[in-house]
């Protein structure tokens, strides 16, 4: 395995925030409280039965971006990184609200920011194994056998 080669150094942030923009537009794309979203698009579609092969496309394409993602974090961070990334969120979130850099009173509010907050999990789980690998010189075994 070649050391120096691109992959083996890690994720920078320009990385993580490929990442993040990824997760975001999935977790976007699939649903938001705006009314244009996949969920939106495609209850109404069924509503009005008139679900199609476009409308099968876009959930596929969502549930394979889904998985990928699910897939990669939940390998990556394992049960006690996710109850850790999300106790963190959940505190940093807190934390906005008490200084007043967010407000929650709204319910489209509230759901803006738990869409957030998953977009960022999804990407820190998809990042993790990088940022593993660069603070510890460790690699996980999924690594190495690609």
């Amino acid at each position: 395995m070649n050391r120096n080669s691109k992959s083996s150094r890690g994720v920078g942030v320009t990385g993580f925030v490929v990442r993040l923009v990824g997760a975001l537009v999935l977790v976007l794309v699939t649903y938001n409280p705006s009314g244009h979203s996949a969920w939106h698009w495609i209850t109404e579609a069924i509503a009005q039965s008139q679900f199609g092969p476009v409308d099968l496309i876009l959930l596929a394409v969502l549930l394979i971006g889904w998985a990928v993602f699910w897939i990669a974090s939940w390998r990556a961070l394992g049960v006690l990184g996710v109850v850790l990334v999300a106790v963190l969120i959940g505190a940093l979130v807190w934390l906005l609200v008490d200084i007043g850099w967010i407000n929650t009173e709204s319910d489209s509010m509230l759901t803006w920011i738990m869409l957030v907050a998953v977009a960022v999990m999804l990407a820190i789980g998809v990042s993790w194994s990088h940022f593993w690998r660069r603070l510890t010189g460790q690699y996980n075994v999924e690594d190495i056998n690609d």
